[in-house]
């Protein structure tokens, strides 16, 4: 798999592009974003086979990738290719959630 760069802008760039010039609404919207992204890491904490684990991986890259969060659609994508309960892919997922 390639190396992505992250750009720290993109998430409100493709926020701007979707609602235009509307600081408020683009604040709510990466509030909420941030929110979801949090709660797919915890999914994919309390996963229970490979299955949830597999499902949670790419719920979450779906998120990120709506979202331009290209760090964390990679890592997302990465872990739903690993076997279930993999730590280092779940630390992977962990650092590109706390860096948005």
């Amino acid at each position: 798999m390639p190396v992505m760069a992250y750009d720290p802008g993109q998430i409100d760039a493709t926020l701007a592009a979707a609602v235009g010039d509307e600081p408020a609404l683009i604040a709510e919207l990466r509030g909420a974003f941030l929110d979801s992204a949090q709660a797919g890491l915890e999914s994919l904490q309390r996963a229970q086979s490979q299955s949830e684990w597999e499902a949670a991986a790419l719920r979450l890259k779906g998120l990120a990738a709506s979202f331009g969060a290209v760090r964390l659609m990679a890592a997302a994508d990465a872990v739903s290719h690993r076997h279930f309960g993999d730590g280092e892919a779940l630390r992977r997922v962990r650092r590109a959630v706390e860096q948005l």
